[in-house]
């Protein structure tokens, strides 16, 4: 029996399968993995549009990224191990919720780049880092600009026609309407390049208009 494991061993070793972890092979792994966990902690953090951005976050980023390097590196390295690590890896379970669905492609960007810079595949942990970033980039700057709010208008009876007269002009939905004795009030969901304080105070402006909230809105629940 150990014979076969001792050839099973060496015709692994004689395949490639298994990387040689020298020093100046786990810090190159790290390395890269850190200049490439660094490139997506700036494109997080400079082009975030969630509602509240967290450094901590961010921080994970990082440190799944290097974590992930150096568990491939050790399954790249031991078959035997890695058999151990998939059976313990299997019984992990995360609970914390995921509020913005963009930080679950971050996650799993960072995952992506930790087994590449793991496997020594660096031209592809690089190369594809960047890309996305770039893709990543560009997609956020094709909507930059162009801004949602939440819109909740409070008015009196009398002031409906002029509400829905300055109303006329703008890209909008309807979201929720309340009618009562006392008073409307209508909640919209506006879409406009236009700052936010022009609309607020036409509406304000009218008689009957008792307030007007503006809330940007990103898609979060």
């Amino acid at each position: 029996m150990k014979s076969l494991i001792n050839a099973f061993k060496e015709s692994l070793a004689q395949s490639g399968l298994l990387l040689d972890l020298t020093p100046e092979h786990i810090f190159v792994c790290v390395s890269i993995a850190l200049v490439c966990s660094l490139l997506i902690y700036a494109v997080y953090r400079l082009f975030y549009r969630g509602s509240c951005y967290s450094e901590n976050f961010n921080l994970l980023l990082i440190m799944t990224t290097l974590v992930t390097t150096f568990i491939i590196m050790t399954i790249s390295a031991n078959i035997v191990l890695s058999l151990g690590m998939v059976g313990s890896l299997s019984i992990i379970r995360f609970r914390s919720a995921v509020k913005d669905p963009l930080d679950v492609g971050f996650l799993f960007w960072a995952v992506a780049v930790g087994i590449t810079c793991g496997a020594g595949l660096y031209q592809v942990a690089l190369l594809c880092t960047f890309f996305i970033a770039v893709v990543y980039v560009l997609a956020m700057l094709l909507r930059f600009g162009v801004k949602r709010y939440l819109v909740v208008i409070k008015y009196e009876t009398s002031a409906k026609d002029g509400v829905m007269q300055a109303l006329s002009g703008v890209n909008y939905s309807l979201k929720n309407s309340i009618v009562s004795r006392s008073g409307n009030e209508l909640t919209l969901q506006v879409r406009s390049k236009k700052k936010s304080a022009a609309l607020a105070d036409t509406l304000m402006a009218m008689p009957g208009v008792e307030s007007v909230m503006f809330v940007e809105y990103t898609g979060d629940n």
